[in-house]
């Protein structure tokens, strides 16, 4: 049984996340940045205006959360190899430009479906470190209280984390639709990745959105290869920002923060303004295998993978850009870097603390309070249990 309307859809912001501190105090200030002309590729649409005006602090904060982020999943990594992860992981390490632009678009009352790719979206919509570490390990302060794992995290506005492909797509149109229904003046992103980009429910879902004009944002993650199969193998048309046919599209420098941010500022403009749905395409780039047991060298090269990280890494051309236009110095940021790993450290302590779900959550939060069943069927027609 699904939970109230008033639960699924609430609008009510919570609070910031921790900001880390630069070695000294600052006054921000707004600066004007040219995105360069291949920033974007359009379809059936005028192209957004390649000027930015963002603030110090704000280009401040989003060096740190992907700062952050990164160091988030180096120690998911390492949690993995420990075998202290079990089952399914998927990193985001090389792809942290798409969510934290995407979210320094948008608002706490916007709305953000993805795939299982999720513990980085997870962490910007409000989730704490400390509870994602913990729920990868499936302990009781996880984030999902330790019975999600890696593909199923959630946070307030935020729907997931699924870890049926493409399942999400559709999901992400029924929020939109429930957004305009109730006159929510909200923008929907719906996330998938080029190896869901086939699924016939993605195009189901292009039909509907744009039939009722719902404000959603079809958002595809390239990152070139779906699970060990490149894009080019599996799809006749890899230009996934023209699949919506009657949708207009997007395609925009996934590796790029400040592209992301201002597509993304577009995008919500061209939805919660009444035009319909649009179809974005982020050409991204995930630097490990498609989850932790694929070495990801085994379909690419180790060059291929080390080229992109030396010519298109996300953090490092932000960094390029904070030190050229002096809004920071190369000490302010690595004390920057450092105090993120401090943060990342303490809250892996405390994850790795905590306990595990006792046996008696079992089987809670299955059934809407009040409704739930008293005996589960066995493997044999007579064979019971009591709950």
């Amino acid at each position: 049984m699904l939970r109230s309307t008033t639960r699924l859809f609430n609008t009510r912001p919570f609070g910031s996340l921790r900001a880390l501190s630069t070695s000294a105090p600052r006054m921000s200030e707004t600066v004007k940045i040219t995105l360069p002309e291949t920033s974007f590729e359009m379809y059936n649409c005028e192209k957004p205006s390649l000027d930015i005006d963002i603030t110090t602090d704000e280009l401040i904060d989003m060096y740190t959360k992907m700062t952050t982020m990164r160091r988030m999943e180096m120690a998911a990594d390492g949690l993995y190899k420990a075998k202290k992860i079990r089952g399914f992981c998927h990193l985001c390490n090389g792809q942290e430009a798409v969510s934290v632009g995407m979210e320094a678009a948008i608002e706490k009352t916007d709305h953000v479906i993805t795939a299982y790719r999720c513990h980085g979206f997870t962490y910007l919509r409000g989730g704490t470190i400390e509870s994602i570490l913990a729920e990868l390990m499936g302990k009781s302060t996880g984030i999902s209280m330790g019975k999600g794992g890696s593909m199923h995290m959630f946070a307030e506005s935020f729907y997931g984390g699924n870890g049926i492909v493409g399942a999400q797509v559709p999901l992400g149109a029924g929020v939109a639709f429930a957004q305009k229904y109730l006159g929510n003046p909200s923008v929907t992103f719906s996330l998938y990745g080029d190896g869901a980009a086939n699924q016939g429910q993605v195009f189901e879902a292009f039909n509907m959105a744009k039939l009722w004009d719902l404000p959603v944002v079809f958002a595809c993650e390239n990152n070139k290869y779906g699970m060990g199969t490149s894009a080019n193998r599996s799809s006749a048309s890899t230009e996934y920002f023209k699949r919506g046919d009657y949708i207009p599209g997007i395609k925009v420098n996934g590796m790029d923060v400040l592209s992301v941010f201002r597509a993304s500022q577009w995008a919500k403009e061209w939805t919660t303004a009444g035009n319909g749905p649009l179809v974005m395409e982020l050409a991204t780039y995930r630097y490990g295998g498609h989850s932790m047991s694929d070495p990801g060298t085994t379909y690419r090269t180790r060059e291929e993978i080390q080229h992109m990280r030396s010519t298109s890494d996300p953090i490092t051309g932000l960094k390029h850009i904070l030190i050229s236009k002096g809004i920071s110095s190369e000490s302010d940021l690595k004390h920057i870097d450092k105090e993120a790993r401090q943060v990342v450290e303490e809250a892996l302590k405390k994850a790795e603390a905590a306990p595990e779900p006792p046996l008696s959550e079992f089987a809670t939060q299955i059934y809407q309070a009040g409704s739930e069943i008293k005996l589960i069927r066995g493997r044999e027609p007579n064979e019971f249990y009591q709950l």
